[in-house]
């Protein structure tokens, strides 16, 4: 599955995404930012491209117009590089870009003997620097999720250290009960929502990669 795929199936399940839009070319990549409203993100859509920030291919805190038009620019040469001439590049990703806060990946596989699988973890830039992460057998219960929390070595950052506000834990619980129940319902092989931006007032759901 694509990106654009994996969004609208986690749209399906009533995930709450951040507002985006698929633009195929950069008047409709303006038009998509106008309408969500600055600041933006835009990431390459493509099939043969599945680490986007390692080839240029996401540009992120994009104020205004003439910021996105070099943008799309680098984005797309980046892109034709990586690809190489001639390969099927679908577009962009307009997103409205996420709050600040503590970056958590939600993990998930299918295991052949054990049945689906969710993870936990500190996420973005971290994953696989500290392989911070604590795992469970789906259905899970909120108790789960807070000893999930707590087996984590970031705990602290999680739950608010030296001053810092905690994240939203009710928020986390929805959302790791969502998604045990979206991968059992729909067989999902392998998931991962990262990052999953976390404050103290909710969460934004950044990037998805599904495999059926």
């Amino acid at each position: 599955m694509g990106m654009l795929e994996d969004f609208e199936l986690l749209k399906r399940h009533r995930f709450r995404l951040l507002p985006y839009g698929w633009a195929r070319t950069k008047t409709e990549a303006h038009l998509i930012a106008k309408s969500l409203g600055y600041p933006v993100a835009l990431k390459i859509i493509s099939d043969e491209i599945s680490h986007k920030t390692d080839v240029g291919g996401v540009k992120i805190g994009l104020k205004n117009d003439q910021s996105l038009s070099l943008a799309y620019d680098e984005i797309m040469e980046n892109a034709r590089l990586a690809t190489g001439n001639g390969k099927p590049i679908r577009g962009v990703l307009v997103q409205k870009m996420a709050r600040k806060g503590i970056e958590l990946i939600i993990g998930g596989k299918k295991d052949s003997q054990f049945g689906h699988m969710i993870i936990l973890g500190l996420g973005g830039v971290y994953v696989e620097i500290f392989r911070d992460i604590s795992a469970r057998l789906c259905p899970i219960s909120e108790k789960d999720v807070e000893d999930m929390i707590d087996e984590l070595k970031s705990h602290p950052l999680i739950e608010g250290a030296r001053g810092q506000k905690g994240i939203n834990v009710a928020g986390l619980k929805e959302l790791m009960l969502s998604t045990c129940r979206m991968m059992e319902k729909e067989d999902v092989k392998e998931l991962d929502l990262n990052p999953v931006i976390f404050d103290s007032n909710g969460y934004d759901i950044v990037d998805a990669r599904i495999m059926k």
